[in-house]
């Protein structure tokens, strides 16, 4: 086992499996997009002191071995990642110069 990390009073080993899909489970992960999402989400997930151990991009899924410290929610960390990520696709790809209304790019459940 990897040493734990640590916090100001606690030692912690939190990771979690998680997996989540785009909308209607498009086929949209997989080609040009495929080659940058490993590298955003890894620094996205820096940003709220979390660092993802593996991860796997499927054509319709993304599943991914993340450790998160205790101080955050996994639905906080994860949420901020998906959000973040929505919001830069619909202005590099689809060109938009504002986010999109009423439509999203990952599915909810």
């Amino acid at each position: 086992m990897d040493e734990y990390e640590s916090l100001s009073h606690t030692k912690w080993d939190c990771k979690y499996h998680v997996v989540f899909i785009p909308k209607c489970r498009r086929k949209a992960l997989y080609g040009e997009l495929q080659r940058h999402l490993g590298e955003v989400f890894r620094k996205l997930a820096a940003q709220k002191e979390s660092r993802i151990e593996k991860g796997h991009l499927m054509p319709d899924q993304v599943h991914m071995m993340i450790a998160i410290p205790p101080k955050y929610a996994v639905s906080q960390v994860v949420g901020y990642i998906k959000g973040k990520r929505a919001i830069h696709l619909a202005r590099a790809y689809v060109e938009r110069s504002r986010n999109f209304v009423g439509r999203r790019f990952w599915a909810r459940r």
